[in-house]
């Protein structure tokens, strides 16, 4: 199984929309994923339409899309559990405040944003992944997605734009 991973896409404010190469690696993925901050309905909207979708709200969304989404979520996908969430607060120590947030959870990887910088970090068995921004190069030095590999192991991509 192949997923897409995106967040902080920051639309209307960091582009008017997604780039056409987003659209075309998301059209060839067997799920999407999307760890908040769309800023625009339309743009959750639209990820829904392309098929499986699971999505968080980040810390800059309307209330609009934070009633439509958890603030974090497990998936069960595979034979694999995957926590998603946007992620708050100052860049520094922002991943472990991700991990204990799932702190009561036994987790294969989680998937977070909020930084803008692409993370793939692999310890032991556990996958801590971060796409990046594919709009914004406010924290870091390029745009990207993800994709996370679900085989006989969980393993991310990192795609720069």
């Amino acid at each position: 199984m192949k997923i897409g991973v995106l967040s902080d896409t920051h639309i209307p404010y960091a582009a008017r929309t997604l780039p056409q190469k987003v659209l075309d690696i998301l059209a060839t993925m067997d799920a999407i994923i999307h760890a908040g901050d769309y800023q625009a309905r339309s743009v959750l909207e639209m990820l829904i339409s392309l098929g499986d979708f699971y999505g968080v709200y980040g810390n800059m969304d309307p209330p609009e899309i934070r009633k439509m989404l958890p603030e974090k979520r497990v998936l069960n996908l595979e034979d694999f559990s995957i926590g998603v969430i946007h992620g708050w607060g100052s860049l520094n120590g922002l991943e472990e405040r991700i991990l204990a947030s799932f702190d009561t959870e036994k987790l294969d990887a989680v998937v977070y944003g909020h930084s803008h910088t692409a993370c793939n970090k692999k310890k032991d068995d556990f996958l801590l992944f971060n796409p990046g921004s594919p709009t914004d190069t406010r924290f870091a030095k390029f745009r990207s997605i993800g994709i996370l590999t679900l085989e006989k192991t969980i393993t991310g991509e990192i795609i720069r734009l």
